[in-house]
C-alpha cells in the first residue's frame, strides 16, 4: 500500500533500526518506545488489522513475535515483556497495517495494568453473545 508508512519501512524507503527480519516479517526498534527494547513486528504484506490478516499469514507472524521476545530477553536482557496489537483507532491503532508490540518490562518500571472487579451477571450476558455472534 503506497501511502503506509510500515509498507515504506518494508521497501526500504523510510530507515528502520532492523531487529529481525527474514521472507514474511520485519522486526524493529520502536521509535517512540514505551520502554528499552520496544519492538514492532509487522507482516511484510498489508492488512491493515488483526481481522484483515489471513490464519497462514497470522501464524507466521506470532511464531516471529515469541522468537523476537526471546531475542529481546536475552540481550536486554529485562525481566518480562507485554504483548501489545491494537485494532482500530478507539484502540489506540495509529498505522493501519497489522502489528505486534513487544515492550520489555523491568521490575519497578511502571505502566501497570488496573483491572477492576467484573459484574459476574454482566461478565455471563456477554459471554453468551459473543458465543452467538
Amino acid at each position: 500500500m503506497s501511502d503506509c508508512i510500515f509498507c515504506k519501512i518494508v521497501e526500504g524507503t523510510i530507515p528502520s533500526f532492523k531487529v529481525y527480519e527474514d521472507d514474511k516479517v520485519l522486526a524493529y526498534l520502536d521509535i517512540n518506545p514505551f520502554s528499552p527494547g520496544h519492538t514492532l513486528v509487522i507482516p511484510k504484506v498489508h492488512a491493515a488489522n488483526l481481522l484483515e490478516c489471513g490464519d497462514e499469514g497470522l501464524g507466521t507472524l506470532i511464531a516471529a513475535v515469541r522468537k523476537v521476545a526471546a531475542h529481546l530477553k536475552t540481550a536486554l536482557p529485562c525481566d518480562g515483556f507485554n504483548i501489545l496489537q491494537n485494532n482500530g483507532e478507539a484502540a489506540g491503532q495509529t498505522v493501519r497495517h497489522i502489528h505486534f508490540h513487544i515492550i520489555p518490562r523491568y521490575e519497578g518500571g511502571g505502566c501497570e495494568f488496573a483491572p477492576h472487579q467484573g459484574d459476574m451477571a454482566e461478565l455471563a450476558a456477554l459471554a453468551e453473545r459473543v458465543r452467538m455472534a
